[in-house]
């Protein structure tokens, strides 16, 4: 048996273990003693000041966050969000102190830990799965650009986390955080909770102190969804600031990857990190100028000083349940010097649906076609075609609560040429940028829109699926548009976060709001794994 093939048995069987973890055949019972963790709510800040003055080193920090995962993630709560560990971590901190000693840092991330998202490539020892056993035991030749610049910086890539499988675009019945490579992740708030998706990993594992900082996905709602429930910073950025070569496809026009990070601090500088024009992913061209070299000067209070900030309330489907925490959030955004417009509705957004999956369909079949490409020859499926072929082929371990709707719907689907996409593709442009935010922000004179990110996490159910329980991201997902979201409040001891979305390349503005925020609200709390509301 060769390499490939050991480490494709080796995933299946890690995958039957996850189901019989879900079933609860084998999973320690949640709530399980959570001992106490150095580095909790640690900031990349505090990190680097404590390697600079000797008092931690990078392969101290990466140990310690190693025994955190083996001791929240692997037992105690078993929040399943770590996919894999990259059995390089402490080979790359080691050479980073080394580097530290003989020539300073390379910047504030010298030696952070970092998990990224499991549909991000890595040119490692490291697996590329997108959570389905279609890609287990596969790797990539070469880091995603997301990666490259992780490492540029001189972060520590600790290993990957789990997702909803593709990125949550396969069924329409599918449970958040389920792939069949990594199991279910849960809620570290609430352990009977979803904990979003399709970045769920990335956000549990934050949220739980397993790393400094995390990455995610989103075409609509995958990092702010999932920040937003684990009282999390999640930025979307503008689509063209960070690459998506090298990561694993659903759309072409509202793919992007973005930091999920216990403060906005963080978040802002993981972004700094990442953003940057390259030639492998040609929507990046038209960042040029238009991307901030440093978000540094946006961290400081102030920010929403005589900003206009319009409400959004109306077409995201949250219960009332969230409104005292609106409340809340708009005295505090008063009482930090915002001017508030309220409501001020964003047009359109409830028509955004149908175009946009009509969009997505075409752009996953295309998009996985060509992804799939570059991966090399250990990877057997080649295309929509070969990975439904796959699932069917493997129903009992890929499909045992929710099958593949999506897929199959998007395999009916024409090329990129056809008119239906083209219409579709120009319908989510005018209505969500001309005939939405663009004309909310212009008609109002307004600097940021704001609004509930999502409701309340629901309970999980594997046989019925997500009970969404509504979110705001859509309009600023189907644009292109920035996005970020901020924890806000409490509904039952369930985290809300509060959104800040605007035109697009407006990151500094949305950051330095979001910043001004945060510190004055301090409205994140670490989880506390309980079994249940």
């Amino acid at each position: 048996m060769d390499r490939r093939e050991f480490l494709q048995s080796a995933v299946l069987a890690g995958a039957v273990r996850g189901v019989a973890e879900i079933k609860g055949e084998a999973a320690q019972a949640p709530g399980s003693q959570v001992p106490a963790f150095e580095l909790e709510e640690a900031t990349i800040a505090t990190l680097s000041e404590g390697m600079s003055s000797g008092k931690w080193t990078a392969r101290g920090i990466t140990e310690q966050y190693l025994t955190r995962i083996a001791a929240v993630d692997r037992a105690g709560p078993t929040l399943q969000s770590v996919l894999e560990i990259n059995s390089e971590a402490l080979a790359i901190a080691d050479q980073l102190d080394t580097e530290r000693k003989a020539s300073g840092p390379r910047g504030a991330l010298h030696g952070i830990p970092v998990l990224v998202k499991d549909n991000l490539d890595s040119g490692d020892r490291m697996s590329t799965t997108a959570g389905s056993l279609a890609l287990a035991g596969t790797g990539a030749s070469r880091d995603s650009t997301v990666v490259a610049n992780l490492r540029r910086a001189g972060l520590v890539l600790l290993g990957k986390t789990n997702l909803s499988e593709w990125a949550n675009y396969r069924s329409t019945s599918s449970s958040s955080g389920w792939s069949a490579v990594g199991g279910l992740t849960r809620n570290p708030y609430v352990l009977d909770r979803s904990a979003c998706g399709s970045s769920s990993g990335s956000g549990a594992a934050a949220a739980a102190n397993l790393a400094a900082v995390t990455i995610g996905t989103e075409t609509d709602g995958s990092v702010t969804c999932p920040a937003s429930i684990c009282a999390l910073v999640g930025i979307k950025p503008t689509v063209g600031l960070v690459s998506r070569a090298g990561i694993v496809p659903i759309s072409a026009t509202q793919d992007t990857a973005g930091p999920m990070c216990r403060t906005v601090t963080d978040a802002a500088l993981v972004l700094e990190a990442i953003q940057g024009v390259d030639s492998r992913d040609r929507a990046t061209s038209r960042a040029g100028d238009r991307m901030a070299g440093s978000y540094r000067d946006a961290l400081r209070r102030g920010g929403l000083k005589g900003m206009r900030l319009g409400v959004a309330r109306r077409g995201f489907g949250l219960p009332s349940s969230v409104e005292p925490v609106l409340t809340e959030a708009i005295a505090a955004l008063k009482a930090l010097g915002a001017v508030i417009l309220d409501p001020a509705e964003v047009p359109n957004a409830e028509k955004l649906g149908d175009p946009e999956i009509v969009v997505l369909d075409f752009e996953i079949k295309a998009g996985l076609a060509d992804y799939l490409a570059t991966r090399d020859q250990g990877t057997a499926v080649r295309t929509l075609a070969d990975i439904i072929d796959f699932n069917s082929a493997n129903r009992e371990k890929e499909m045992p609560w929710f099958g593949q709707e999506i897929f199959e719907r998007a395999q009916k689907r024409g090329p990129l040429t056809d008119p239906v996409y083209r219409t579709a593709l120009a319908s989510c442009r005018r209505l969500s940028r001309g005939l939405g935010i663009d004309a909310l922000m212009a008609r109002r004179r307004l600097d940021a829109i704001v609004a509930i990110t999502a409701g309340p996490s629901w309970p999980i159910d594997l046989v019925n699926g997500d009970r969404y329980t509504g979110g705001a991201t859509s309009p600023a997902a189907v644009a292109g548009y920035p996005h970020i979201t901020v924890p806000a409040g409490w509904v039952h001891g369930l985290p809300i976060g509060l959104s800040f979305f605007g035109r697009a390349w407006s990151e500094p503005k949305l950051i330095g709001m979001a910043f001004d925020f945060e510190q004055g609200t301090a409205a994140r709390r670490p989880p506390g794994f309980a079994p249940s509301v």
